[in-house]
């Protein structure tokens, strides 16, 4: 898994799609409903749990976090990420290597890989390619891996095409 694949994974923990594709409607949904589903999530991405059980705490914290995190891709990314990530203080630490890495400490391990991996990415300058769908009816997350970084859409297939009929049927209405 890239780096940038568990911040989409955790951003899609959240499923706001509600469009129609071939006879199917989306019905929207979280993954993160309990703290058992949060430990779920935690070991099929291979996180570090925690010593502790998971209580509702723990799942408020994530939550909160991914939220601060899917409200600063529809904002100005650069300035936002700052925000979302306020509440979990960072140092830089040594790492094994003898270099030095971004670390967060707030108690919460799994939040810690997040956080730091979010950090990291802004740091590096491609956190601005992780991005929310731009069909209202989707948002669904997705890394912009196309050359000039301006993606739009989770799946051009899906979305874009949806838009770009929209688009043509509204210019020929009229």
């Amino acid at each position: 898994m890239s780096v940038l694949q568990l911040i989409e994974e955790f951003l899609n923990t959240v499923d706001e799609r509600t469009f129609s594709r071939h006879g199917q409607t989306h019905v929207a949904g979280d993954e993160l409903t309990s703290p058992q589903a949060l430990r779920g999530w935690i070991v099929v991405n291979h996180l570090p749990p925690g010593e502790s059980e998971l209580g509702p705490d723990d799942l408020a914290a994530t939550v909160e976090l991914r939220s601060a995190l899917r409200r600063s891709l529809l904002g100005d990314p650069d300035a936002d990420v700052i925000l979302a990530l306020a509440g979990h203080p960072l140092r830089v630490e040594p790492d094994p290597a003898g270099g030095l890495r971004i670390a967060a400490h707030s108690g919460r391990p799994w939040l810690n890989v997040i956080v730091e991996t979010v950090a990291g990415s802004a740091a590096r300058g491609d956190w601005h390619r992780i991005k929310l769908c731009a069909a209202p009816d989707c948002r669904w997350a997705f890394h912009d891996t196309s050359r000039n970084g301006r993606g739009r859409w989770c799946e051009m297939e899906v979305c874009g095409n949806r838009h770009k009929t929209r688009t043509y049927r509204e210019r020929h209405q009229t």
